[in-house]
């Protein structure tokens, strides 16, 4: 009897710790009883994502929605400092502002390095092989071939294009001991340096592909070409997507229906529609 009696009463005792600890909502069963997936995609980032929740990002989003069973809500959020900034703001805990976390967030690097230091997500479901592309004038600039030391040598004379803060930006700045940095011009966005292209302001264009075809798209005077040089160490890097860290089930779920979208051509088809050439990793 008395052990009984001191068993009710741990148990007793233990209640209001147990009562004060908060429920965990599996993030894929709230989905699916409210009926939508709350997607991020950055504003203004042609082709993936533009105004109106349209883009490849964005089409994609809804697609994987819809294997879910689920609608899509695109969200549009404005890119920060960094990543790992996109993804606190994006993914895990909302903008200082008020704006909310999405369910998932599209267009993130599936790279080790970003993924440990940032722990409270979940890195995964690569759709995507982005790809640094040369788009130049052939009347001033020839075939871009062999080592930097060649193949960007004229733009010791030409001027070259690279948006501000970006992969082609530091490596521009930084080969052939900086002997390329007067040459390079910056612009706030790649079409703003496709337009300078077309207007011969400048004579070639370092950029990501796709951005590089959507700004480019139906240009008969440019010819664009891989980057293909031995300095240059990171020529292309996988795109994937990122949901809470805790969210397994979430992330196993969003992870097979980019699987069967891959498998049956879907996520191809998307791309072709907006005129990009698909990558896959």
């Amino acid at each position: 009897m008395k052990n009984d009696r001191r068993r009710c009463l741990k148990a007793l005792a233990a209640l209001p710790f147990y009562l004060a600890l908060p429920a965990v909502a599996d993030a894929l069963e709230t989905i699916r009883q409210r009926g939508r997936l709350r997607i991020a995609v950055y504003n203004d980032f042609p082709p993936y994502s533009l105004a109106g929740g349209k883009g490849i990002d964005a089409d994609l989003g809804r697609a994987i929605a819809a294997r879910l069973g689920v609608a899509a809500e695109i969200v549009g959020f404005n890119a920060d400092e960094d990543m790992s900034d996109d993804l606190r703001n994006m993914v895990w805990k909302g903008h200082y502002l008020g704006t909310q976390p999405a369910d998932l967030m599209l267009h993130v690097p599936v790279d080790e390095g970003l993924a440990r230091a940032n722990d409270k997500v979940r890195i995964f479901g690569t759709y995507h092989r982005e790809s640094l592309a040369v788009a130049r004038n052939p009347q001033r600039v020839p075939a871009l071939a062999g080592s930097a030391a060649v193949a960007l040598e004229v733009f010791t004379r030409e001027k070259i294009g690279v948006e501000t803060a970006s992969l082609a930006d530091s490596f521009l700045l930084s080969v052939l001991n900086g002997r390329l940095r007067e040459n390079v011009v910056h612009f706030t966005t790649v079409a703003e340096a496709a337009r300078a292209l077309a207007a011969g302001q400048i004579a070639a264009v370092l950029a990501p592909r796709a951005e590089l075809e959507a700004a480019l798209a139906g240009s008969q005077q440019v010819v664009l070409e891989s980057a293909n040089f031995a300095e240059l160490k990171i020529d292309g890097w996988p795109l994937g997507m990122a949901v809470k860290a805790e969210e397994a089930a979430l992330a196993e779920a969003v992870g097979a229906a980019v699987a069967d979208l891959r498998r049956d051509g879907s996520i191809a088809a998307i791309f072709r529609q907006h005129g990009i050439t698909y990558q896959a990793n």
